[in-house]
């Protein structure tokens, strides 16, 4: 055996620990790990007599780490992450020049993919790889080093690296609004809105929008929903009503003429977009490369 082997505790010792000290209990670390109490307390008591003291407190069928517990439960949790990470980039295949870039089905498909080009002119010897959800980061199983969503989504411990603002304000087709240019905010009330229902809501829809310039919603008023931003855009494109539009993602159909702002006013948000770092990540070359990147196209000073 070699150094490293001698000095580390019992492997077999160290899922266990681990569950009972995240949990604070032997009987649900047992039932994580399906094996028995007894069980997960002689794995306690094994990694205990190698460290040569105490882990755990035992008090009234709970425990308690000991301050020696604490630092090697912090030091086995950022190992096996660094392990689980490392693990997952070899199950996608990942190579050295390779960077995986999460992004939301909406920005992938309205902003991101007509840069695309641009990134890869910029940085041939980067093969940058693209993955879409719909879901709050927390909830994306996959494999990815920088993650893009909206401000606000759940994103556990993955590390921010930057946020960027963003413009909301209503869209609708060139027929749609016609020859009455543009309509005074009140008169938007009794056309058809658009919505889209995501879960969890996004930052502003068009009952906080509107609410934000003074303008109430009324009950009962004629809406059509949709779960998809995308589809909800283009809803509006074919002239069924008037949608909440993002800058970013309305842009390149304002520019071409497909969808028009049928009133003045709208919101800025100052942090409406979140880039996030792979939480236990060397921040290599590549991903840094993404990130600068991405901050360029999004208008923020690097």
């Amino acid at each position: 055996m070699n150094s490293l082997g001698k000095s580390l505790p019992p492997l077999s010792a160290l899922l266990p620990f681990e569950a009972a000290a995240r949990l604070g209990s032997f009987s649900k670390a047992a039932d994580e790990l399906h094996i028995t109490q007894a069980a997960v307390s002689r794995q306690i008591r094994i990694i205990e007599a190698n460290i040569g003291q105490p882990l755990f407190v035992r008090r009234n069928r709970a425990v308690f780490l000991t301050d020696a517990g604490q630092d090697l439960a912090n030091a086995v949790r950022a190992a096996l992450k660094s392990v689980a990470a490392r693990a997952m980039e070899l199950r996608s295949g990942a190579r050295k020049n390779e960077v995986v870039l999460l992004c939301q089905l909406c920005e992938a498909f309205h902003w991101l993919m007509p840069r695309l080009s641009d990134f890869h002119q910029a940085y041939p010897q980067i093969e940058l790889k693209v993955a879409t959800s719909t879901k709050p980061l927390t909830e994306f199983e996959g494999y990815f080093d920088v993650a893009l969503q909206s401000t606000g989504r759940d994103h556990g411990n993955h590390p921010l690296a930057f946020t960027a603002a963003d413009e909301v304000f209503p869209v609708c087709s060139p027929e749609y609004v016609g020859q009455k240019g543009p309509l005074d905010i009140h008169r938007l009330l009794p056309h058809t809105l658009l919505h889209h229902h995501a879960d969890p809501p996004h930052l502003l829809e068009w009952g906080t929008w509107l609410t934000a310039h003074g303008v109430s919603l009324p009950h009962g008023h004629k809406g059509v929903s949709f779960d998809s931003y995308s589809l909800m855009l283009q809803a509006a494109v074919e002239g069924h009503g008037i949608a909440m539009g993002w800058q970013r993602t309305a842009a390149r159909l304002i520019d071409s003429g497909a969808l028009v702002r049928p009133c003045t006013e709208s919101i800025n948000l100052p942090e409406a977009i979140s880039v996030f770092r792979r939480e236990g990540k060397p921040n290599h070359q590549e991903t840094q490369t993404l990130i600068d990147w991405l901050k360029g196209q999004l208008g923020v000073s690097l």
